[in-house]
């Protein structure tokens, strides 16, 4: 719109009357963008025919999609071509046949949440800017509560399991010791933690950011089966600020006898943290959440419902039974031109000073939305259907030939081998664990390359590389586990 020269009004040479951008367009392109996400990738999402992925080696895929920004912009046909490009060569997570991480699958209604957030641009800190988003946080954090086991507690959603567990080492580390809020580290004795030689990476960073070190995270050796042996953390001999038991370790899924640990801990008055990022979900069905038994005795938790619920990354918890405002007043700086106390409203809803954030995403929101959609029973089928079907590949893996599990498993991680046929009469000695090896990842590069399915594996703790498959998305089928080995041994057969 340009505005009439006699009524412009100048300000250091910049017409201020009428808006700058035309909204019938930008609606336009809104509009086609929806359309082109709704064909290319939600009506996709399940068709078992498309591609999990269109490899590009990085070079290449740089001049495909022409990443750089000029002083003038383009055209909304070549900005629709360049989304396009952008959903062709991106990775489809939806897709039954991706099973290369701890979250895959569509969930239509946290979709649906997602792009209400995102058309709303909210920032939850203050009720006065996000009144249905902070009461919707409120809502899933009493109920997600109820399911840990606490008649009461407190609790915010994070950008990342990883940040929750961060949170939770800063908590504690302040219930131990108050003064370092203001005082810093300056004269606090040599602090030490003590966790999971399994533990999510996560720890180490969390120690390493917040001025611990990382030579003070003290490993708990764990059995065979990845579960912390709580004899070797009774034997260890510094006094912790902190110990973290894991529930769902992330190669192997194994689960921390957390009872066992939680009597330790009372024993010497420490807190206990359960990094549940992972298998949290499953307190969600009556059948499996003896698996995080006691994990009610936790001083904190971290719970991902973007993993086996399917919210939409990112979307993560962190739980506290502390219901003495130790959130707010570990993390609170009392910023005056957000956290007024003399508003017109119970300013008890203006949570955002128990963040280290400012600006905070409605991550609750979409969990809600599905929990709403589906019910509790919804989301408890979701897991014991998801885990029913690792029981079956289970079975199916054990059948094959070549095919060889690293352990029997007790989550949805399925560890395995594929032996080709020229190794399988060779002594399981270091040449044939050499050459084993190499097997994995030659495999992987074919099937990406083929876009045939994703699939991830790793060396872990001696073992040569496996494959760690895992079941989530109820989109995925019997037939997919069937396929999955079938293609496995397509690609491989030959090596």
């Amino acid at each position: 719109m340009v505005p009439n020269k006699k009524s412009a009004v100048l300000v250091d040479g910049v017409v201020l009357n009428g808006p700058t951008t035309n909204a019938k367009t930008g609606e336009k392109f809104v509009e086609e963008a929806c359309k082109l996400i709704m064909e290319e990738v939600v009506l996709k999402a399940t068709d078992i025919n498309e591609k999990v992925c269109e490899w590009q080696p990085p070079e290449q895929l740089k001049k495909l999609l022409d990443l750089e920004v000029r002083d003038t912009g383009e055209s909304h046909d070549r900005l629709l071509k360049l989304c396009q490009d952008v959903i062709r060569f991106s990775v489809k997570t939806n897709h039954p046949r991706f099973f290369n991480q701890l979250y895959a699958g569509l969930d239509y209604y946290s979709l649906a949440a997602r792009f209400m957030t995102e058309a709303l641009n909210p920032s939850i800190y203050t009720y006065e800017v996000s009144p249905v988003f902070l009461l919707v946080e409120e809502a899933v954090l009493k109920k997600m509560i109820e399911f840990i086991g606490w008649k009461e507690g407190d609790g915010i959603f994070n950008p990342g399991g990883s940040v929750s567990n961060m949170y939770a080492m800063n908590l504690a580390r302040y219930k131990y010791c108050p003064d370092i809020k203001e005082k810093g580290l300056f004269g606090l004795p040599r602090l030490t933690l003590f966790t999971s030689a399994e533990c999510h990476y996560s720890m180490k960073k969390a120690a390493s950011f917040l001025g611990i070190g990382t030579q003070n995270v003290c490993f708990v050796e764990t059995d065979g089966r990845g579960k912390m042996i709580p004899e070797e953390l009774e034997k260890q001999g510094t006094m912790p600020f902190l110990v973290c038991a894991t529930s769902g370790t992330t190669v192997l899924g194994a689960f921390d006898p957390l009872d066992e640990i939680a009597d330790i801990c009372e024993r010497h008055g420490l807190w206990l943290h359960v990094d549940a990022s992972w298998g949290g979900s499953a307190l969600m069905s009556r059948k499996h959440r003896r698996l995080l038994h006691g994990i009610h005795r936790a001083d904190s938790v971290a719970w991902n419902p973007h993993k086996m619920l399917m919210a939409g990354i990112q979307c993560c918890a962190l739980l506290v039974k502390d219901k003495s405002d130790l959130l707010k007043k570990c993390y609170s700086a009392k910023a005056s031109y957000l956290f007024q106390q003399d508003k017109f409203y119970d300013v008890s809803y203006d949570t955002g000073d128990k963040s280290i954030q400012c600006s905070r995403r409605p991550d609750a929101f979409k969990f809600w939305m599905t929990w709403k959609a589906l019910g509790t029973l919804g989301l408890e089928e979701r897991v014991n259907r998801a885990l029913a079907l690792s029981r079956y590949l289970v079975e199916e893996i054990k059948k094959r030939e070549g095919f060889k599990l690293l352990m029997e498993p007790e989550y949805a991680n399925i560890c395995f081998w594929y032996i080709p046929p020229s190794l399988r009469e060779m002594e399981e000695g270091p040449e044939f664990w050499e050459k084993l090896h190499l097997v994995a990842p030659a495999i992987k590069e074919r099937m990406m390359k083929k876009g045939s399915l994703m699939l991830g594996y790793q060396p872990h703790r001696g073992k040569v590389n496996f494959f760690r498959q895992v079941v989530i998305s109820p989109q995925v089928r019997r037939e997919d586990m069937d396929f999955l080995l079938d293609e496995i041994d397509l690609l491989g057969r030959d090596m």
